[in-house]
C-alpha cells in the first residue's frame, strides 16, 4: 500500500458542499479497501467541483462521478464488494456500484433514511458524524430515478481528509 493510501482509524471525510459541510467518520476496519480509494481520491482533488447527479427524496444522495451522469469513474482500478453487517441507516455512506457486485469506483451515496434492502448487497464504507442538515437540503432530482436537472445540482465544493 502507498503512503498516501494509508488511513488511520480516526480519519474523517470532509465535504464542503454548496449546501453546507458534511463530515463522514471512514469505517476501515469494516471496508479497507473502499476507504483507501475514497481516501485517496478526495486527497487527489478527484472529488472537487463533482456533483450530485442522483438524489432521491427519503432515500440517498449519489455523487463522485465525473461526467455527472451516472456512468462515470475514475482511472483507479474497481474494487471488489467488501459487505458487512453494518446497516444502510440514516447516515451511512454506501459506494455507488453497477450490477456486478466489484465494480465500485469513484461514486458513493449517503442515506436520507434506513434502507436494509442495500445490507449484504453494497459496501457500506462510512458514517456522516457532521451536517446531515447539509446533505437533506440538497437539491432532490425528479422521479423515481432522482436524476437532478442539470442547472439545479448541487456539488462538492472541496473533498478532503482530516485526522483527529
Amino acid at each position: 500500500m502507498a503512503f498516501n493510501t494509508l488511513v488511520h482509524a480516526k480519519d474523517v471525510l470532509v465535504l464542503e458542499t454548496s449546501k453546507g459541510t458534511v463530515e463522514i467518520e471512514f469505517l476501515p476496519n469494516v471496508a479497507p479497501k473502499h476507504v483507501a480509494q475514497v481516501s485517496k481520491l478526495a486527497k487527489s482533488g478527484f472529488y472537487n467541483g463533482i456533483v450530485f447527479h442522483r438524489v432521491i427524496e427519503g432515500f440517498m444522495a449519489q455523487t463522485g462521478d465525473p461526467t455527472g451522469t451516472g456512468t462515470g469513474g475514475s482511472k483507479e482500478p474497481n474494487i471488489n464488494a467488501e459487505f458487512s453487517i453494518t446497516p444502510f441507516d440514516r447516515g451511512v455512506v454506501g459506494m455507488a456500484r453497477s450490477q456486478s457486485h466489484n465494480s465500485a469506483n469513484s461514486q458513493f451515496f449517503i442515506m436520507f433514511d434506513e434502507g436494509h434492502f442495500l445490507n449484504g448487497q453494497y459496501t457500506a464504507f462510512g458514517r456522516v458524524i457532521k451536517g446531515m442538515d447539509a446533505v437533506d437540503a440538497l437539491q432532490k432530482g425528479d422521479g423515481q430515478g432522482g436524476i437532478v436537472p442539470v442547472d439545479k445540482r448541487d456539488k462538492i465544493i472541496k473533498a478532503s481528509v482530516v485526522s483527529r
